[in-house]
């Protein structure tokens, strides 16, 4: 059997939703989590991932570019993105704290007006305070 590799860029939304889950579950089976896809955003969470120890399990949105939301605010949820080509996981309530700080995105009418905010180019400061949330393969 001879496979083919696709062009993230010819799948709908659909399939890269599916292809973004299947990258991010296999990097979070490194830290010892299993993930569930979920069919209906049960409370505001793409999947869930269980951790081996049975004591932590975090509810995750998925995004394809790093993301903020107020509906997600004060909500436990956790967010996963990639950027170029590294894929991060953070609390979203967090993620908001670091934006607030060292990005203008809470100054833009996307995010005072439709509540949300997204970028696939964040500015090199906050890009670097994302560094401890970054999931590396091991």
């Amino acid at each position: 059997m001879k496979l083919t590799r696709i062009k993230y860029s010819d799948l709908n939304a659909k399939q890269k939703e599916a292809y973004n889950f299947q990258k991010v579950s296999a990097l979070l089976a490194d830290f010892g989590f299993n993930c569930i896809k979920l069919s209906d955003d049960w409370q505001g969470a793409d999947f869930l991932a269980y951790h081996k120890n049975q004591k932590e399990t975090l509810r995750v949105q998925l995004k394809a570019r790093p993301t903020i939301e107020k509906k997600y605010v004060g909500n436990g949820l956790c967010i996963a993105f990639p950027i170029k080509g590294t894929w991060y996981l953070i609390e979203h309530d967090v993620f908001v704290r670091l934006v607030e700080k060292h990005s203008n995105w809470m100054n833009t009418p996307s995010w005072k007006d439709k509540g949300g905010y997204s970028s696939d180019a964040p500015n090199s400061t906050l890009l670097g305070h994302l560094d401890e949330y970054a999931l590396k393969s091991i």
